[in-house]
């Protein structure tokens, strides 16, 4: 914007920033991103303060409670001005269904979005020989997978709890707007606290896994949950290498999921004992808060405001490692180092 140029080094936190492996057309996708965000936003923006106009007084109020609406859902922020997130809306179905498109377009991941976009003003003749990239199609895979499971986990938990005197139609949108925003989203439309202590420990797992690559969302991502899941599938099988849609994984990208799997697991854990330690909350409320800032999702069982000071430090550097990734937190601390000039002999060791 202030017409400065883009250096190499500009460039290549961009890359790590967007997970791309390579440095061409950097500066293109940022201004795709931009440019499709912002028309997506848009657009919403004008169906949803439209429609708050039965809901709010003045069109005043309308436009800017539709503003911050599309706003907070499409950066997957979690913030609310109504005081009570989404609970008023927990009867109306447009407003949740318009909230999840937003949460997906901010947690699937931009360079997924931008390929669409690049297959719908395809030429329809050249339809045929567009291809999807293997990111595209493992994220979404994955992506819509999680949110079916969620759904389905949330309902079956609380079936003779929660859901044991709700309608069909209601126990449908509880339960898959709890999972869309239970990986990133943060918006609620119920109480959280009316849902057993399983279903706090399975939406727990949600958030760890959290949302895309290169989205809005924190998490250890889609991509990387769907790495390690098909490896010990491919190992218990007797595989030699990991094979998706008709490709090969390479053993880098491998070694990264299960380097930020395994990392995920310890600053995750570690938290919990620490915030045990330090507060006179239930554990299933620490675990809960932990992996939600991990997540950067925000959803809380109402503990965050009764935290100590070092309690929430810990969930804000928790938020900032969720949020720009493992392996470029990780980056901080990487030094370049020499190959080694020699190699010492090998020897097995006995696993398991």
């Amino acid at each position: 914007m202030l017409g400065k140029r883009i250096g190499f080094r500009e460039r290549n936190m961009i890359m790590t920033d967007q997970n791309q492996t390579h440095f061409d057309g950097m500066v293109r996708l940022i201004k795709n991103i931009v440019y499709v965000l912002l028309a997506i936003e848009a657009v919403f923006f004008i169906i949803i303060a439209l429609y708050f106009m039965k809901y709010y007084s003045s069109a005043g109020e309308a436009l800017l409670h539709g503003f911050f609406f599309v706003i907070s859902s499409v950066s997957n922020g979690g913030f609310d001005i109504t005081g009570q997130s989404l609970i008023p809306y927990q009867s109306d179905y447009f407003v949740q269904f318009m909230c999840m498109i937003l949460i997906i377009v901010g947690a699937i991941g931009y360079p997924v979005i931008i390929e669409v976009k690049e297959y719908l003003f395809h030429k329809r003749k050249l339809k045929n020989q567009f291809h999807f990239s293997l990111f595209t199609k493992l994220t979404t895979t994955t992506f819509f997978c999680l949110i079916l499971v969620g759904a389905a986990g949330i309902f079956l938990f609380d079936l003779h709890g929660f859901f044991k005197d709700v309608s069909w139609h209601e126990s449908l949108f509880y339960a898959l707007f709890q999972s869309v925003t239970t990986r990133s989203g943060g918006l609620a439309t119920m109480d959280l606290n009316l849902l057993s202590d399983t279903n706090h420990l399975f939406m727990s797992a949600l958030m760890f896994i959290g949302a895309s690559p290169s989205s809005a969302g924190g998490g250890i991502r889609t991509t990387t949950f769907a790495l390690v899941l098909i490896f010990l599938f491919t190992f218990i099988r007797g595989g030699r290498s990991v094979k998706i849609f008709h490709r090969e994984i390479y053993e880098v990208d491998l070694n990264k999921a299960v380097t930020v799997t395994f990392f995920a697991i310890i600053v995750v854990f570690s938290s919990i004992i620490i915030l045990t330690l330090l507060e006179p909350v239930s554990l299933d409320a620490v675990i809960f808060e932990v992996t939600s800032a991990f997540g950067t999702v925000g959803l809380s069982l109402g503990i965050t405001d009764e935290l100590s000071a070092v309690s929430k430090i810990i969930l804000m550097i928790l938020m900032f490692i969720g949020r720009v990734g493992i392996l470029t937190f990780l980056m901080i601390f990487k030094r370049k180092k020499d190959p080694a000039k020699f190699n010492y002999p090998k020897e097995r060791i006995i696993i398991g």
